[in-house]
């Protein structure tokens, strides 16, 4: 599992509404001089990670877009992902002005994927998961299951329709189901 110290924490999230906050005023992001350039030896800021960004407006899902693995630095990939969930979500209109400062953001930073041999083994809470097969995928992060009550049993159904497949496809042969841990934290409601 990947450790991010709460000083990075408070980085990530600023500079991901910074960067959202520049893009709705049509500037240049501004961020914190304690980024990475302030960051010396290892910081989970220069490793390369998965991350997603989820946006809420109350409790209710704004956007949420992210990437399971990246090439570029952790903090590269949440500002990427800041930008998308605000803007490039297909499921939500882009983000405006007046509901930013209703929004909420949550980070998760994720673990290496690990193909899963035994979906039984899946801790509901712990684990996201992620299912490939017939060149469909999905990816269900591990806070969700316990946000909608969900048992093992509803959690890997989900992934499945998730996916775009029939309740327990994770089970077909050539279907890939990989889990993976994460880090999520967020601004203060």
């Amino acid at each position: 599992m990947c450790t991010i110290t709460q000083e990075e924490q408070n980085f990530l999230l600023r500079a991901a509404r910074e960067t959202i906050v520049a893009k709705l005023e049509g500037r240049t992001p501004r961020y914190p001089e304690d980024g990475v350039g302030k960051v010396l030896g290892e910081s989970a800021l220069t490793q390369s990670r998965g991350a997603f960004v989820t946006l809420h407006i109350g409790n209710q899902l704004r956007g949420c877009i992210g990437r399971m693995s990246a090439t570029a630095p952790l903090e590269k990939t949440v500002c990427t992902m800041a930008i998308e969930a605000a803007f490039g979500d297909p499921r939500f209109s882009p983000l405006t002005k007046d509901e930013l400062s209703q929004c909420h953001l949550e980070i998760s930073v994720l673990s290496p994927l690990e193909l899963c041999s035994d979906p039984r083994s899946i801790q509901v809470g712990v684990h996201g998961l992620y299912l490939v097969h017939q060149g469909r995928s999905g990816v269900l992060l591990p806070q969700v299951p316990l946000e909608q009550g969900w048992n093992l049993d509803a959690y890997l159904d989900y992934i499945c329709v998730k996916a775009g497949l029939p309740p327990h496809a994770y089970e077909a042969p050539g279907a890939r189901l990989y889990t993976f841990t994460a880090v999520v934290f967020g601004e203060p409601r």
